[in-house]
Order: structure tokens, then C-alpha cells, then sequence
């Protein structure tokens, strides 16, 4: 009721697609179970990302009369995840706590040591931890774990488990990054809080996202 449209309608967007085909014109073709419940959940974050913004965007409105308030937002720290099985979602979550652990070294740690230095003041320099080699594994453009997995979504036959093999044969040798031998289709990160051990099945499929 909420999201305008009938039972039914939700039920064959969901269960089944349309094609266009030469000369037969548009068809539709069931989903597979697992295909439906790929659309499912992917409607599911749809409308989380839609409702989380459109309630800052009304508390932003709500104090806009507020000659001193230009704005409120929103800072969501999701916490450092760890289960038993670790997934896609961990992993985005962990990525975006590493993201955060830089921000907070280069712009508290690095820049007040820039400005002692300027002002001539006495301080004895710490060591403080520095996380760039693994968002570089994360992320970098050609080789991060999550651009390969980005690459892999617009292959042909590509599967989880290709990416998997392909993680593991470029990052083998990476110190932030390990794979457990007696169990497959694992990887293991290296965190700043501590190493994760990730399952790979299902990563590519999280990752498309699609919905109808």
C-alpha cells in the first residue's frame, strides 16, 4: 500500500521479467526463486536508502528557520563487523569504518603534527596506525578487491568463485591479506580492528543489486 501498487503488480516485477525479442515483441520470463529473492532484497535497501534520506532531509527542514543551523546530517558509523560468517555486507561495512580510520589519521593525527611544526612547538612525535596499504588493497582502481569484483559482474559466466580465485592468485603475497587452505572459497582481511575471515559465495550476486 505504501509503495502505490497492487499485491499482484509487486508480485510480477518480482517473479518474473520482460524481454524484447525480434519480431515477437515484448515477452515476459519467470525469475528463478533465487533471482526473485536477488530482486527482493535489492527493493528491500532500495527503500531504506530512500526512507534514511528522506527523513534527514525533513529534519533538515524542520530547522531551517534556524539562522545559525545551515543543516543537520547524518554521520552513521555502521562499528566494526566480525561474525561467525562474514559476507558482502560485512565487508562493505568494515571498508567504509577503514575509509573513516584514514580520515580521522590524516586530518587529527597528520595535520596537527603539520601545525606543531609551523607554530615551533615541542612535541614528542607518536607513532600512529596507518591503514593506507589496505584501502589501497580495497580499493585500488585496477587491482582492489572490490573494483575486481565490480569487473567480474560484467563478465560473461562470471561467478563469485572466478573472483575469488583471481583475489587470491593477485594478492597472495599482500600483508594485509590471507586464505585459510583447508577451507575454500575464503579470504581473509587484515583489518586496522583486527583480521576477517570473508565467505566469497554469494559476493557477485550482492553486489549486482538489480532490480526490475
Amino acid at each position: 500500500e505504501l509503495l502505490g501498487v497492487g499485491a499482484d503488480a509487486l508480485t510480477r516485477a518480482l517473479c518474473s521479467r520482460t524481454m524484447q525479442t525480434p519480431g515477437e515483441g515484448v515477452i515476459r520470463m519467470p525469475n528463478s526463486a533465487a533471482k526473485a529473492a536477488d530482486l527482493r532484497d535489492g527493493l528491500a535497501r532500495h527503500l531504506y536508502l530512500t526512507v534514511f534520506s528522506y527523513v534527514v532531509q525533513r529534519t533538515n527542514h524542520s530547522i531551517g528557520y534556524r539562522e545559525d543551523a545551515v543543516f543537520c546530517g547524518v554521520l552513521d558509523i555502521f562499528g566494526f563487523e566480525f561474525f561467525e560468517v562474514n559476507s558482502f555486507e560485512q565487508l562493505c561495512i568494515n571498508y567504509t569504518n577503514e575509509l573513516l580510520q584514514q580520515y580521522f589519521n590524516t586530518f587529527i593525527f597528520e595535520n596537527e603534527a603539520s601545525l606543531y611544526q609551523q607554530e615551533g612547538i615541542q612535541w614528542q612525535p607518536q607513532d600512529f596506525p596507518d591503514n593506507g596499504s589496505i584501502v589501497e588493497l580495497l580499493q585500488d582502481r585496477l587491482t582492489g578487491v572490490l573494483p575486481m569484483l565490480e569487473e567480474e559482474c560484467f563478465l560473461a559466466g562470471g561467478s563469485s568463485g572466478s573472483w575469488h580465485s583471481k583475489i587470491v592468485k593477485k594478492h597472495a603475497e599482500h600483508r594485509n591479506f590471507g586464505v585459510i587452505l583447508l577451507q575454500k572459497g575464503v579470504f581473509t582481511i587484515h583489518h586496522f580492528a583486527g583480521p576477517v575471515t570473508y565467505t566469497a559465495d554469494g559476493f557477485m550476486e550482492k553486489n549486482k543489486d538489480q532490480l526490475s
